[in-house]
């Protein structure tokens, strides 16, 4: 793509770390959503590890990024992280990394299922292009410590409420033992887009309210129990 150069980050990119979490801190309170909290030094590991992709302006300028992380010893790998230069975004970007980070994580990891949760509908389609597809979270991996990762999430509690089988997110997988096999279309995100988001959108009413209702009967079963006590 002109004008940007997408490459995977090495030592020389360290400097950009605190400004990439910075970004993805402020993208995530702008959605009322939330990612897995990362700091200035997990961000440089990724990158002296080669497990990281960024992108530059030509005049050498931050302009995104995203990273690799596994889980269940190697079986699962994340695409996570992803963040565009907010006065890049909607310029084709987002979508460049995705291409690069999952040519990385194939090249690196190329029988492990790539999997991502997301509220985006951008990157939905991103990852529909790439071969995944909209999966159950119980297809997802059990490894406790991803599913911890989440505890910086506004959402967390419904997560949690729910099991760990349902939240706002949508889970999608690319299986590389489905490669072969023809791909089963389960939505046209070009075409379909503006009913997802509806549907979505209804989804998260429906999961604030039952979050909602949940807590104001926690609070109330506690009020009565302390009447108990004349307190």
């Amino acid at each position: 793509m002109s004008g940007f150069i997408i490459q995977v980050a090495t030592e020389e990119h360290i400097g950009f770390a605190e400004t990439i979490c910075n970004e993805m801190e402020s993208s995530a309170k702008a959605r009322g959503t939330g990612i897995a909290k990362r700091s200035p030094e997990y961000v440089k590991e990724k990158m002296l590890e080669g497990k990281a992709v960024i992108a530059l302006t030509t005049e050498k300028k931050w302009a995104g990024f995203c990273y690799i992380e596994t889980w269940g010893h190697g079986q699962y790998v994340a695409n996570s992280g992803l963040i565009v230069s907010p006065d890049l975004r909607k310029s084709g970007l987002a979508k460049k990394i995705k291409e690069k980070i999952f040519e990385l994580s194939r090249t690196k990891y190329p029988n492990a299922k790539i999997f991502g949760l997301t509220t985006g509908l951008a990157v939905m389609k991103i990852n529909s292009d790439l071969g995944y597809e909209p999966v159950t979270y119980s297809e997802l991996t059990d490894d406790d410590s991803f599913w911890n990762g989440c505890k910086s999430c506004v959402n967390y509690e419904i997560l949690m409420s729910k099991e760990r089988k349902n939240c706002l997110c949508t889970a999608m997988l690319y299986d590389p033992a489905d490669k072969e096999k023809p791909r089963k279309k389960i939505l046209d995100f070009s075409k379909e887009g503006k009913l997802y988001e509806r549907f979505m959108s209804i989804k998260k009413n429906i999961m604030l309210r039952r979050q909602q209702r949940n807590e104001q009967a926690k609070a109330e079963k506690k009020f009565s129990f302390l009447n108990l006590f004349n307190f």
